[in-house]
């Protein structure tokens, strides 16, 4: 049975308090942005009952949406002004794409599924965000990078190593976020552009994220006796 309009509003009520406040996302206007973003217009018919729970949510072939509290400690980190073109690689159901876009001026998604494109693409119109953008595009593709410079890029998968090519599209004073590591526990990394050739790393929090695709892995020694 579908949830009432009040026990939704509940619901989405406790997420914000239980989930991203307990994971110290307090900036006010990421909280308000949580609050007012219908998160369960993303979540999978299949899933709606899990719309405000404190999980991944299955999206099918290994993809899953970001629990709330890793969206908003994300959305936090980044701290997109109104004037900001952001680029997010991996845009899944679109959720976190529509978080970012109400506090910036545009979002340009990438998005290597093309049924995930769709649905974002849906989604989206659905919830009435105008500002993003969708493309069907690998973002480790030659030219993925080719559309100028940006004030905050968001990754939502891991990297194994650290990767160059999503520091370079950084204008100056611009925010990557970036998930580096293998295994059950990788750093997420606020990434800074400082000068023309400097950047800040950050460490903000442990997690786990499964990789990009298309994501270099770190090179493997053999040795032989």
């Amino acid at each position: 049975m579908p949830m009432t309009a009040t026990a939704t509003e509940a619901a989405r009520q406790q997420m914000v308090q239980q989930q991203l406040r307990a994971w110290q996302v307090l900036d006010q206007d990421v909280l308000e942005v949580f609050t007012r973003i219908p998160r369960e217009l993303f979540v999978p018919e299949a899933y709606a009952g899990l719309a405000f729970a404190d999980t991944e949510i299955p999206l099918g072939g290994g993809e899953r949406m970001l629990a709330p509290k890793v969206a908003g400690r994300i959305v936090q980190a980044v701290d997109p002004k109104p004037t900001d073109r952001v680029l997010l690689v991996g845009v899944g159901a679109g959720y976190l794409a529509a978080c970012l876009a109400a506090k910036a001026c545009s979002v340009r998604g990438l998005e290597v599924r093309d049924d995930l494109v769709a649905l974002a693409r849906r989604n989206l119109e659905t919830a009435g965000v105008r500002n993003v953008s969708i493309e069907h595009r690998n973002a480790f593709a030659a030219d993925a990078d080719s559309s100028g410079a940006y004030d905050v890029i968001v990754l939502s998968g891991s990297l194994a190593v650290p990767e160059a090519r999503f520091q370079r599209p950084l204008a100056l004073g611009g925010r990557l976020f970036a998930v580096i590591g293998t295994g059950l526990v990788m750093e997420a990394r606020l990434i800074e552009r400082t000068a023309q050739n400097e950047w800040r790393s950050t460490t903000l929090f442990e997690t786990a994220l499964k990789p990009l695709v298309g994501a270099p892995q770190p090179e493997r020694f053999s040795f032989q006796g």
